[in-house]
Parts: structure tokens; C-alpha cells; sequence
């Protein structure tokens, strides 16, 4: 053949050996989940991060009405950043149980004094829409890497307003806008 190598056709690639699954999520169409995160910026606020770990685990386990599952997450080890993953039913649900103890009391806490931690959470819902907060965070994360930042007043004061909601609330909120935002000036 004049020094041309002799074409050959390809063998039979080998097969995919790799399981695909997907899940069937038809009976949840109004799935929530939710990403958090509290990340240590001071030294006290270690104090703060270990403190809750434990209340939190024991609210989880008390299988909260609507809570499909929770998973810890660690974001990083330095600065200390521990986080969760949760599946809710709907929004309902999870609205009812932070307005709860003791979710109640820590959120109403932290707002006051932040411990030397930063909060974040951000929710995607089946349904359609996307929120999320940020709260002493030393840096952006998540979405707010990319997406204009604002204050959350007015319509971005609540998640349910936050995520395109316009039902009523399911549970009053922790701190009103006007007290939170009043109170704030107050504390200064």
C-alpha cells in the first residue's frame, strides 16, 4: 500500500459498566431544599458553631412535621464552616418550624448578637424560585459569588417574598421588619 498504514474499523467499544439512576420526585411537588451554613469569623464564635451543633442535631432527630431529610455538611475545616442539607415537603412546613422552638429562640439570638459566626442559607424550590440570606458573612458564598447583593427589607424581608411568594404567611416571623430594623438603629 506505498507505506500507508492499512486502515482498520474500530472494535466494538466495551460496554458501560456504571449504574445510572435518577429519582421519581412526582409526590413532591412542592419540595424545598435547603443549604445552610455557619462560618466561624471570630475565635468566640467556635464557641458559638460547637454550642449549636448539638441542639441542632437533637431538633432534626425529633423529626419535625414535613422534614423529608437532613444531612450535615462540612464547607471547610479553616476557617471552621459547617453546614447542612435539607429536604422539606413544602414551604409551609418548613415556615411553621422556624417560627418553633427551637428554632424561635436561636434565630431571634442570633439576630441580636451573631457570636462571632457568619449565617447563610439558600433555598431551591421544586416549584420554581430561588432564595437566600446572608448574615455577617466575612465574604460573599454561594449565590451571592455572582448576583447583585441587596438589604433584605421590604419584599426581600421574608423567604417566602424572597422565593416569588405571595401567599400569606403560615406563622408570624421571629423579629418583624420594623422591629429588626428599628431595634438595630437602637443598638447602635
Amino acid at each position: 500500500m506505498d507505506g500507508l498504514a492499512r486502515w482498520t474499523p474500530p472494535q466494538a467499544e466495551r460496554p458501560i459498566r456504571v449504574e445510572r439512576q435518577t429519582v421519581d420526585l412526582s409526590g413532591f411537588p412542592d419540595m424545598v431544599v435547603v443549604y445552610l451554613g455557619m462560618r466561624v469569623r471570630r475565635p468566640r464564635g467556635l464557641l458559638r458553631l460547637l454550642g449549636l451543633g448539638p441542639q441542632i442535631q437533637k431538633s432534626w432527630k425529633e423529626q419535625p412535621e414535613g422534614l423529608l431529610l437532613h444531612e450535615d455538611v462540612v464547607w471547610s475545616l479553616l476557617p471552621p464552616h459547617l453546614g447542612m442539607r435539607q429536604y422539606w415537603r413544602d414551604l409551609d412546613c418548613l415556615e411553621r418550624w422556624t417560627r418553633s422552638e427551637p428554632h424561635r429562640r436561636w434565630w431571634r439570638d442570633f439576630l441580636k448578637d451573631s457570636g462571632g459566626t457568619g449565617f447563610w442559607h439558600e433555598a431551591y424550590f421544586m416549584g420554581g424560585g430561588v432564595e437566600a440570606i446572608y448574615i455577617d458573612m466575612a465574604a460573599p458564598i454561594g449565590l451571592a459569588r455572582f448576583a447583585p447583593a441587596q438589604t433584605a427589607r421590604g419584599a426581600m424581608f421574608s423567604a417566602r417574598r424572597r422565593a416569588g411568594g405571595h401567599e400569606p404567611l403560615t406563622a408570624a416571623p421571629v423579629v418583624s421588619e420594623a422591629d429588626y430594623y428599628d431595634g438595630a438603629a437602637e443598638g447602635r
